[in-house]
């Protein structure tokens, strides 16, 4: 089974964002709309791993939760004040919250889940359970 994005408020945001383009949001209309991070998710043998851009982000700023097999990764990034952003002509680096969410398949195990921001990268590692494991089963003669 692969994991698959739980994301409820996907087509809710991207509505609010175009909404907001044709109306022509304000500087600070446009920080404070909710962002997500990009993220890769990758499947091998023995675990999950996921990879979300995090840029400028402090790891105290990060908060992972794995709740009834959905994980999810929220966290801040502190906006600017309006004195320095004085002077700008264009803004695309969104500043705020953010929350993504992840339903897991049942093989992941949901005790061994560990995560480093590294880089502006985090990475989440989510290992398999052992019984969820291909195992190579022996043909006799």
């Amino acid at each position: 089974m692969n994991m698959r994005l739980y994301e409820p408020n996907t087509m809710l945001n991207r509505l609010h964002d175009e909404i907001g383009s044709l109306f022509g949001n304000s500087l600070d209309d446009a920080t404070a709309s909710a962002w997500s991070p990009a993220v890769d998710i990758k499947e091998d043998d023995s675990r999950y791993l996921i990879h979300a851009d995090l840029p400028g982000i402090k790891p105290d700023d990060v908060n992972i939760t794995l709740e009834k097999g959905v994980l999810t990764i929220e966290g801040l990034r502190e906006s600017e004040s309006n004195e320095e952003r004085q002077g700008y002509r264009r803004v695309e680096r969104y500043r705020g919250r953010f929350a993504r969410h992840f339903a897991l398949p049942d093989t992941a195990d949901s005790e061994k889940v560990e995560a480093k921001l590294k880089d502006g990268v985090l990475e989440v590692v989510i290992l398999k359970k052992e019984s969820s494991k291909p195992r190579r089963i022996k043909v006799h003669a």
